[in-house]
């Protein structure tokens, strides 16, 4: 709302810097709004060093970077009420789930809008039902199949009440997954058009495993301000991606970042699991995390650390990603690294051994 005002200078304050400021000025944990807008304009003058001035980035990044985290929040939805239609499914009409490899289709929708109940669907005439999965491009042969097992089922319950309440439920579940998919599908045409016509497409669509989602999402998740990050740590630390240490005296603690995006962190979890399908060196360098006791997530987060320095480097030169170029640097990388000469034990017996360090 204040960013309408031109001549007001915005400085974000994280809720939790203020929380623990308060804290350290109010031990006891007294406050009120009034104290706290004291507390904040206090925080403002006498640590602006700590804080930032609001750069809004271009309308088309905002928007773009508002759409991709509706249109997931759309496709979980979507998840969600896919699953409670198979578990209302299980309940009275199970052998839909065996007849189709998944109720995430329109013909599924369509079947239980006309059709809710097996016994329903037994009684409706055979040409009529034909005729519907026709029309979803359903091949003959598998319509012949359909109908004869729609003929042999045996309905799993009689109970009235059961048969009753469950049409109702489906009916809306149904009705609701068909208004998400529109969504989803208007959301994937306004992303597609805004991420076509954005600068910086051309260096996020070099990246492997980065498709028509993970391209808008990733251009979101940089933006077009290049001074807003001035290291990739900093990429790092804000999209959670880099773990937090904490060490007292000899003791140590490494554990991930909890305060940070994450929409923005699974974006790079995401993609970096993808691009093991295309890069093959983020592959190989994902086969050999398991040596070093950590798990498929620790090691896919390993691998996004990984690619959120390269791609940090791309985004400020404005470059996009060569694979050839990286592998060329890599392989200098490993030839400057120096050798090391030390006792090694083999079958009992000690002798000198030469490894890399």
């Amino acid at each position: 709302m204040l960013g309408k005002y031109q001549h007001l200078i915005l400085y974000p304050i994280h809720p939790n810097a203020l929380d623990h400021y308060r804290k350290s000025v109010y031990p006891s944990g007294a406050k009120s709004d009034p104290s706290d807008a004291a507390l904040i304009l206090e925080f403002l003058c006498k640590h602006p060093e700590r804080l930032r001035v609001f750069h809004p980035d271009t309308a088309e990044t905002r928007t773009l970077q508002l759409l991709v985290e509706a249109r997931r929040e759309a496709v979980d939805d979507k998840t969600r009420y896919l699953n409670r239609l198979t578990s209302q499914l299980k309940m009275f009409f199970p052998q839909l789930l065996d007849w189709f490899s998944t109720v995430d289709t329109v013909v599924v929708g369509r079947l239980l809008q006309k059709w809710p109940t097996l016994e329903i669907l037994q009684a409706a005439p055979a040409n009529e039902v034909a005729d519907l999965l026709n029309e979803q491009r359903i091949p003959e042969s598998r319509i012949t199949v359909l109908q004869q097992f729609i003929e042999k089922a045996i309905p799993a319950v009689r109970d009235k009440a059961v048969l009753e309440s469950s049409v109702l439920i489906v009916r809306r579940i149904v009705g609701q997954l068909a208004a998400l998919r529109e969504a989803i599908t208007e959301h994937d045409r306004k992303i597609a058009d805004l991420t076509r016509s954005h600068p910086d497409y051309h260096l996020f669509s070099s990246l492997p495993g980065a498709g028509p989602v993970m391209v808008p999402r990733l251009i979101a998740a940089f933006g077009t301000q290049r001074d807003r990050y001035t290291t990739a740590a900093a990429m790092q630390c804000y999209a959670g991606i880099a773990p937090v240490v904490e060490s007292s005296g000899k003791q140590k603690w490494v554990h991930w970042r909890w305060a940070c995006p994450k929409f923005l962190r699974q974006t790079f979890h995401e993609w970096a699991w993808l691009s093991t399908r295309q890069s093959g060196w983020a592959k190989s360098f994902y086969d050999k995390q398991p040596e070093r006791n950590k798990t498929h997530h620790a090691a896919i987060r390993a691998l996004a650390f990984k690619w959120v320095r390269i791609l940090f480097r791309c985004w400020k030169d404005s470059v996009p990603y060569d694979a050839t170029r990286y592998a060329a640097a890599l392989q200098r990388q490993d030839l400057k690294k120096p050798e090391e000469i030390h006792w090694k034990n083999v079958a009992g017996f000690v002798k000198l051994a030469v490894v890399s360090s």
